[in-house]
């Protein structure tokens, strides 16, 4: 191409860029008018606010994940320091509290002695990503607000708990005259994904069609930046923000526009009856274990490809015998069809890596198989990029199981952090990785290490994990919110 060519070619993409930008700013201004609308004709339609009711925003309720033990906590902790208030939870239609109750009992050992009353979501569809191809985080927030217009017309609160992190029917809320309080595990929008968005990464939420096109990573920088603004609209009308790691903290403090900083209060990790069990335990079958629910974000697949490729890496000597006869067992929930198709993909990969005979699958186990199943734990695997906090690194460390996490976020910056030991000298809590590769000399090395040495490293995550147990959750979480508690 000579070089008049290629300078038209940059001025066509220049001209293009700002064509681009004037329709992009002027449909924003469109869009904001038509919004700002759209809320007071909304908003003004919305029921009397209900006195001593305290309702938490949790549309899958039912769930086994972290955000569910946090939901449960937290109710036990309303209960506890608010003992005339009325609990009530926005949860998916069909779903009882009785249901929810031994729920929280059997998945989490969580006893919640009060009664709870269930408001029934019938449109939990529209915050389900898998229902938007384009433009997901635009649509899944404006679901987001018509599902919490949903919740607010049946009941408005006098204390709006939002566990889930959807901040988008915050001013509803707050305008119809709740206390919103926030627990958020995970921003919405963080600078991290602008940043790769800008950058040109493709990442599972940033297509390489649209990484590769400097156009198209324009109009999704000028879509995510507005995107950003709204979120950081609504987390201004909050009472009180907790967030669950410094990881997150760093970024709602740089997102929204808060009157007051974040309050860091861990999530509950049951550690109590996992600290109670031996770590010099029998080992007659050396497996690791990996506890997350099967979303794509928790990347299984790249635990199958380390798995094979430490087997594959292992000598002929009595060490890499122990890696060859290792086990991988995954336990994990299962919310809806999509999970357990994802679920089927996850085996059939197992199946064409070899795999087939060294992995076990235990589906939406209860907390007591858990238990059992980390008592005989090894190691234990994670490997979700920008996790908010980890709570299943916790449980691993807590049951004296060395854990191997992904380098970032908060299993990086609060969890998998040396300690001291008796004599004053740092001791690991265990291992940090990022590609296939360190995962899988990290796999090796828990494998095949002497027993002496992983009892240390036991014995030091133990301590590391009381810094997060149920206790603590609870005695933060009440101070957080006890000035926003109907009196």
């Amino acid at each position: 191409m000579t070089n008049s060519a290629l300078g038209a070619h940059w001025i066509g993409t220049m001209d293009s860029l700002l064509l681009v930008l004037l329709i992009t700013l002027s449909a924003i201004a469109l869009v904001t008018a038509a919004a700002t609308f759209a809320f007071f004709t909304l908003a003004s339609a919305l029921p009397r606010l209900r006195k001593g009711v305290v309702a938490f925003f949790h549309p899958f309720a039912d769930g086994g994940g972290g955000g569910e033990r946090v939901l449960w906590c937290a109710v036990k902790a309303v209960q506890d320091a608010s003992p005339t208030s009325q609990v009530a939870i926005y949860v998916r239609e069909g779903v009882t509290a009785e249901q929810l109750v031994a729920d929280a009992m059997s998945r989490f050992n969580i006893r919640i002695e009060k009664p709870i009353q269930v408001i029934p979501l019938r449109r939990t569809h529209l915050v389900q990503p898998e229902r938007y191809p384009r433009f997901t985080l635009l649509r899944q927030a404006l679901g987001s607000v018509g599902l919490g217009l949903e919740a607010l017309r049946q009941l408005v609160p006098e204390v709006y708990i939002d566990t889930t992190g959807w901040a988008f029917p915050y001013p509803f809320a707050w305008w119809a005259g709740s206390r919103v309080v926030a627990y958020v595990h995970y921003p919405t929008i963080s600078s991290d994904m602008l940043g790769r968005v800008w950058s040109g990464t493709a990442t599972y939420n940033n297509d390489a069609d649209i990484a590769e096109s400097p156009v198209k990573t324009a109009v999704k920088l000028l879509y995510y930046h507005a995107v950003a603004l709204w979120y950081g609209m609504c987390g201004c009308v909050t009472a009180v923000t907790c967030v669950n790691s410094s990881w997150t903290r760093d970024h709602i403090q740089r997102m929204w526009f808060t009157r007051r900083p974040p309050l860091l209060v861990y999530p509950p990790v049951d550690t109590s009856e996992l600290l109670q069990l031996p770590l010099d335990r029998k080992l007659k079958q050396l497996y690791l274990v990996s506890v997350n629910q099967f979303r794509p974000e928790k990347n299984h697949r790249l635990q199958l490809e380390a798995f094979a490729l430490a087997k594959r890496g292992a000598g002929p000597t009595l060490q890499g015998q122990a890696v060859r006869e290792a086990k991988l067992k995954f336990i994990g929930g299962c919310r809806h069809a999509d999970d357990r198709a994802r679920l089927e993909a996850l085996q059939r990969y197992a199946q064409e890596l070899g795999l087939e005979g060294c992995v076990e699958w235990i589906v939406n186990a209860p907390f007591s198989e858990l238990k059992l199943l980390l008592g005989g734990a090894v190691g234990g695997l994670h490997t979700m990029t920008d996790e908010h906090f980890g709570i299943s690194v916790v449980e691993y460390m807590a049951a004296g199981v060395v854990p191997i996490a992904h380098n970032s976020a908060g299993p990086r910056q609060d969890i998998v952090r040396p300690v001291l030991d008796d004599e004053g000298c740092e001791q690991v809590t265990g291992f940090l990785a990022t590609t296939a590769e360190e995962f899988a000399e990290a796999i090796t090395r828990v494998l095949t290490m002497d027993q002496r040495e992983r009892l240390k490293i036991a014995a030091a995550a133990q301590r590391q994990a009381t810094r997060f147990s149920t206790e603590r959750f609870l005695q933060d979480f009440n101070a957080a919110v006890a000035p926003v508690m109907p009196r």
